[in-house]
């Protein structure tokens, strides 16, 4: 075979893709944060009710998340993904289209009552549902798609799309929702973003680097064989996955970052409306939405500086987990103190510029987490990446119902403000460094499926 001289640069287009569909995934995720003030208002929902809305959409996207990845193991990510686009753009567009009302019921002697808050429950449940396998089909991509040399820095620049994504939608949101076209049209605008996507990615992309025509033979020997790194129809070895220690300790990690990430895409616009001032004065959504933005850009600079940080670490460390594991040890323990310490700042300015700087540190050890999660995955990257990934929804979860519900608590106990929200915060940043801790034990160990004796 004859091999072109120069590489051709087609994974970079692929790059594109993933990273505009990862902008409109948080788009899309986001919105709800900016828009759940005006929808508490409208429809007279407590914190506690309306956590129970941004749950049903987390519920959703855990429990569906290893399918649709094994899925995309097993009938390419093609198809799948363009499916999951255009479920989750329908249902955010559903998400505006919901009204105030109350019916009551009778079935088998049982009354019961179906409502506003059990229609926005269901959506965002469906939403979530269509959603899930988003990401563990973009880390199937990444693998077949990337060398390994690339898949750090390719990984960094999708997560800070996401975290581009999260900050320009409370930015757009909040402009929507203050003009005539109100929260729900923030919602029906963003779907319809999602469907120009579906279309053209189905239309360009492939499954394998080796399918498509814009791919040279310089630019596949580059990449690598897909065949070689994936098992697209042979069983998991469950027995395995369920014994190896890195399973466990990437799943926990996660879950506890989840929970710190989820206030951010949740709670942090309602915290600073109803607990923060601004000269005095309550802020109002114009305001919150630019400190809100503010959080995520920290975000997206931690996510671009580990994706670099990734690919510095495989390329060039002798012991690349022993770096990685300082490096999440820093990273953690400063993203706790930058965290724990924002509240203990009147001035608001002062402490969204510390919350963004925990963001930042947060996000910096993300990508290590996701080429951690490559080794450990093997031949089952969809499926396996999925699990993992999903474990992170049970800290998501508890995020969305503890800052909801601890708000209420404090409210009930005659707190308002700060003194009601402000003390929430230690609990994230107790997690902070607990994932610390827990990377020190992730230690270099063979890959899913790498021996014979893991059957299951």
């Amino acid at each position: 075979m004859t091999i072109d001289p120069t590489p051709t640069r087609a994974r970079l287009i692929v790059l594109g893709f993933l990273a505009t569909m990862a902008f409109v995934l948080y788009l899309d995720r986001v919105c709800i944060a900016q828009a759940l003030k005006p929808m508490k208002d409208e429809f007279g929902l407590t914190n506690t009710e309306a956590s129970y809305v941004l749950m049903a959409f987390t519920l959703a996207y855990g429990l569906f998340e290893i399918p649709t990845g094994r899925w995309g193991d097993q009938y390419g990510s093609r198809r799948v993904l363009t499916r999951i686009v255009l479920w989750w753009s329908a249902f955010t567009v559903l998400t505006g289209c919901v009204w105030k009302f109350s019916f009551d019921f009778e079935f088998l002697s049982i009354a019961f009552t179906v409502g506003t808050l059990a229609l926005l429950v269901t959506i965002r449940f469906l939403f979530g549902a269509g959603e899930a396998g988003a990401v563990p089909n973009a880390a199937r991509i990444i693998k077949l798609w990337f060398p390994l040399s690339e898949r750090g820095r390719t990984q960094g620049w999708f997560q800070a799309s996401m975290h581009i994504g999260g900050a320009v939608a409370p930015i757009i949101a909040g402009w929507i929702i203050d003009s005539q076209f109100g929260w729900r049209g923030a919602f029906i605008l963003f779907g319809m973003v999602g469907v120009i996507w579906a279309a053209v990615f189905y239309w360009w992309f492939r499954d394998s680097p080796a399918e498509h025509p814009a791919v040279n033979s310089a630019e596949a020997q580059l990449i690598g064989t897909p065949d070689a790194t994936t098992d697209p129809h042979g069983a998991i070895p469950w027995g395995e996955v369920r014994r190896h220690p890195n399973i466990w300790l990437l799943s926990v990690i996660i879950t506890f970052t989840a929970f710190n990430s989820y206030f951010f895409f949740s709670w942090y616009p309602t915290y600073l409306q109803e607990a923060r001032t601004w000269y005095g004065a309550r802020l109002d959504n114009d305001v919150a939405k630019w400190l809100a933005a503010l959080a995520l850009t920290g975000a997206t600079i931690g996510s671009l500086i580990g994706g670099w940080l990734a690919d510095v670490i495989t390329r060039h460390a002798a012991d690349r987990y022993a770096v990685r594991r300082w490096l999440c040890l820093f990273c953690f323990v400063n993203a706790a103190g930058f965290l724990g310490s924002s509240i203990f700042f009147d001035n608001t300015m002062t402490s969204a510029v510390f919350c963004s700087l925990a963001c930042l540190f947060m996000f910096t050890p993300l990508p290590t987490w996701w080429v951690a999660t490559f080794d450990v995955a093997g031949k089952h990257p969809g499926a396996l990446f999925g699990l993992l990934n999903s474990a992170g929804v049970v800290g998501a979860l508890a995020s969305q119902y503890f800052f909801g519900a601890f708000a209420d608590w404090r409210k009930e106990a005659g707190y308002v403000g700060r003194d009601q929200w402000d003390p929430a915060f230690y609990v994230p940043a107790a997690l902070l460094v607990a994932a610390a801790v827990l990377w020190q034990f992730v230690y270099d160990r063979p890959a899913i499926g790498a021996t014979n004796d893991g059957a299951g």
